[in-house]
Order: C-alpha cells, then structure tokens, then sequence
C-alpha cells in the first residue's frame, strides 16, 4: 500500500508531519520508505510505502492529514497510472463556474448562482435546475458568451500540465461537462483534452432562446462518458482517473480506478476514492505516482 501526501510546504516539512501522524495513530505500523515526489509551484508531495495498515485506521490517518492541511490518498501499488482522464470543467479544470459568469451579464448571476449551488450540492434535480437557469437568459446577445469566456474563465492551478502530462503517457483525455459546448470547446483546447463532451444552448442566430438541446448532459450521461470512452480505447473503469466538484460528477467519480473530488461539495468528497482540498490539480499526478521531473508544462 503507498500512501500520498501533498501539501503547500516544503517537501521535508510533508514528511516529517506524515511520519508525526503515523506514530500518533498507528504506531505499530512499519513504513518501509519515505520518497520526494518533488515540488511544482507550491505544492509538493512525498509518498510512503506502508506494507501493512489495518484497515481501521486508514480513515484516521487520512482525516489527520486533512487537518494538517495535507491532500493525501491511498493507493495500490498495481495500476496507478491511470490511462484515462475524464474530467468535470466547472470548479475543476476552471476556476468559475460558467453559467453564473454567463448570467452575470444579464444581471442575474445572484440568483443563478443560488440555484447552481444547490444542485452541485445534490439538493435539486441537476436537469430541472439547469433548464430553469438557461430559460433565465432568454434574450442574451450571442456575444455575451464570448465576451463571458474571454473576461471571467481561467484554467485551475495544474490543469493543463495534468492533460498534457497524462496525454503524454499515452492516456485518453476528455473532457465532460453539464456546461455548454460553447465553453467546452474553448477549454478542451486551452487545457489540451483530446475531446470534449457538454450540453447545447439553442439560439435564434442573434440571441439565446432560453432553451437547452436534448438529451441533456447530467449524472448518468457523465457516466455513460466514462464507459463509452473506455470501450472505444480497449480499457476499464479501474484504468481510468475521473474528477469532478459536484453532485452530478459522483457517478463517475465512484465508478473510475481513481475517483477524485476536486475542492468539492461535502457529497461528493464523503464518497470519492480521494480527495483534493488545500492543494491544486497537480496533486491528481502526485496520487499516480508522477515525479515532478515527468511533469509536461507550458
């Protein structure tokens, strides 16, 4: 068993807390090696290869390293680095939330966003809220969405060196949103995904109508992503990497090898193989065993 641990400290300063919280709570347990996984911006990470843990005391060692402000996750030894990446655009692969910034320009970004919060957070149907927010812009001008692109959306810290880091492993990377293909595109491009999945805003060629094409992209399609993408490039659920921040990412978060919650909604980072809370998208190649020195920048 290897257990990872990131942080934004000083690589030495990682491992010293690591080997405090393991004598602390598990005592009898023997680490065999401590290793630098190296330090990319503010984040660095270590990893321990810890032969035996019982299993009761891997939800305690975890909990202690998120108090210590560390992102940690255990891991097999087997299979780490994952072959494909799926993942979530809004407040994971982008800092912003696209539809709230959208709305913003119609002046309804407060109520907007409301309802985006309560769906990300599994309290309203994801299908029914994002109808709902869309109708709410009926009558914007085309050029709102460009202009919303170009002025409000922002790669997270780490995205576009984890596609292209993975890309260049020979990974399948996609990316899969309950956004709209307009932003979809444009991130899949800047961040260097391979492919991308979303929904579609209808439009009478000068304005939104405030409608949604059908079928709409949720939960259950997020994981049909998942499955498709998988048997078309000859692999299984457990080869891939799947991260996402809410209610509607859970499904596919929990069917993936490596289900990460990316800074997520309380449901979602409660059922995640791991999570990624105090650091940035650069601990998702940490967690596979990435050395900074293998890292793809630029």
């Amino acid at each position: 068993m290897i257990l990872v641990a990131a942080a934004n400290a000083p690589e030495d300063n990682i491992a010293s807390r690591l080997s405090m919280i393991l004598r602390d709570i598990a005592p009898a347990t023997r680490v065999e090696a401590i290793t630098s996984l190296g330090q990319m911006g503010d984040v660095a990470a270590v990893e321990a290869i810890i032969p035996t843990l019982p299993s009761e005391m891997l939800q305690p060692v975890l909990s202690a390293l998120h108090d210590a402000e560390m992102d940690a996750a255990f891991l097999p030894g087997e299979n780490r680095r994952k072959r494909l990446l799926i993942s979530d655009m809004d407040s994971t692969i982008i800092g912003q939330e696209c539809l709230d910034e959208l709305a913003d320009f119609a002046g309804l970004k407060a109520e907007v966003s409301a309802i985006t919060e309560r769906a990300m957070r599994g309290e309203l149907d994801f299908e029914g809220a994002l109808t709902t927010r869309v109708a709410m812009l009926k009558g914007l001008d085309l050029k709102a969405l460009q202009d919303a692109y170009d002025a409000r959306i922002t790669l997270n810290t780490g995205a576009k060196t984890l596609v292209e880091t993975m890309k260049a492993s020979g990974a399948v990377t996609v990316l899969v949103s309950g956004g709209f293909t307009f932003f979809t595109g444009r991130v899949a491009e800047e961040a260097g995904f391979v492919a991308h999945r979303g929904n579609t805003l209808i439009d009478d060629g000068a304005a939104l109508t405030g409608e949604v094409g059908l079928p709409i992209l949720g939960r259950e399609a997020k994981l049909s992503a998942l499955d498709e993408v998988s048997a078309e490039n000859g692999l299984g659920r457990a080869d891939a990497i799947a991260l996402g921040d809410g209610a509607n990412d859970l499904a596919m978060i929990k069917a993936a090898g490596l289900g990460i919650a990316y800074k997520a909604k309380p449901i979602v980072a409660a059922e995640a193989h791991a999570a990624i809370t105090h650091t940035d998208l650069h601990t998702a190649l940490f967690f596979q065993g990435y050395h900074v020195d293998e890292f793809v920048t630029g």
